[in-house]
């Protein structure tokens, strides 16, 4: 809490002056007013992180007139009432006008600070800009990768390809890119009626590095829980209204594209047992690691 600043409003000068010093040992900037007329005057005449402030002023509810002066000349200020027991259910009201707390006296002072510090935080979370599932892909497609990788050498079939990265991660960029434009387009196309160049190479590839089609849908798979666990890890900058239905659009489309994979991989297989020339096909190798 380092240099927040804090309105404090509180009739009572004892617990004014014990709530202050807790706040000043957090490092507050504390400017106190004991009655509503100063408290106005301050959030007229300075800004300020966080309001505590007395529900009652003498008189009952006076706090509702500070909360709702902060709110209106300083809304992105943290606001929190405090109030008597018997009170309670009239500070509940003080929620619908924008307080962000409703605490109890007595006030357990030394409790304050951690529970500002948490508020604040959660405030800075809410506030932070929101992104769009493809502009996260699009900047973490190393990670999606890097895990993917990680998650198939836990795979005794998979790993057992002698692969390098390069080979084993070929056409992947092009299929992440191909959701990635599905989320962009605003989901108004269906995966059935754009084929994926990529999806296509890669069945391809997996019939001549000697893969299964059984492999091949564990592999998508896994790709699959790398995608869904960098969104987890970008939950907080995520936009919600839009995260059901992109969710929807991924499975749609990586479905899609392994319907086109093992379409070609089984193109291939054909025409490979078809060709005279045919040499066959790369072997797994028994449990080398992924390079």
């Amino acid at each position: 809490m380092t240099n927040t600043r804090v309105l404090l409003v509180d009739d009572d000068s004892n617990e004014r002056y014990l709530t202050r010093k807790s706040l000043e040992k957090q490092n507050c900037d504390v400017v106190s007013a004991k009655n509503v007329t100063e408290a106005l005057h301050e959030i007229d005449t300075q800004p300020f992180d966080v309001l505590v402030t007395d529900l009652n002023m003498p008189e009952a509810g006076d706090g509702f007139a500070v909360v709702t002066a902060m709110h209106h000349t300083q809304p992105d200020a943290l606001n929190v009432v405090v109030s008597e027991f018997p009170d309670v259910n009239r500070a509940m009201d003080a929620i619908a006008l924008q307080a962000d707390e409703v605490l109890v006296k007595p006030l357990k002072v030394e409790e304050l600070p951690e529970m500002i510090n948490k508020k604040i935080a959660t405030a800075e979370s809410a506030a932070k800009p929101k992104e769009t599932i493809a502009s996260i892909l699009n900047r973490e497609f190393d990670l999606v990768t890097t895990l993917w990788l990680e998650r198939m050498k836990q795979v005794t079939e998979l790993r057992a390809f002698r692969l390098t990265v390069a080979e084993r991660t070929a056409n992947i960029r092009e299929m992440v890119a191909a959701i990635t434009e599905r989320l962009l387009s605003g989901r108004k196309e269906e995966a059935a009626d754009h084929a994926c160049a990529g999806a296509i190479a890669h069945g391809k590839l997996r019939f001549r590095q000697g893969y299964t089609v059984a492999l091949m849908m564990q592999e998508t798979r896994l790709l699959q829980v790398s995608i869904f666990e960098i969104i987890d890890q970008n939950l907080d900058t995520v936009d919600f209204t839009l995260l059901l239905p992109d969710l929807m659009t991924i499975a749609d489309e990586m479905n899609s594209q392994s319907i086109q994979s093992v379409q070609s991989f089984m193109g291939a297989q054909s025409a490979a047992a078809l060709s005279p020339l045919t040499s066959g096909t790369a072997k797994a190798a028994p449990l080398l690691p992924i390079r």
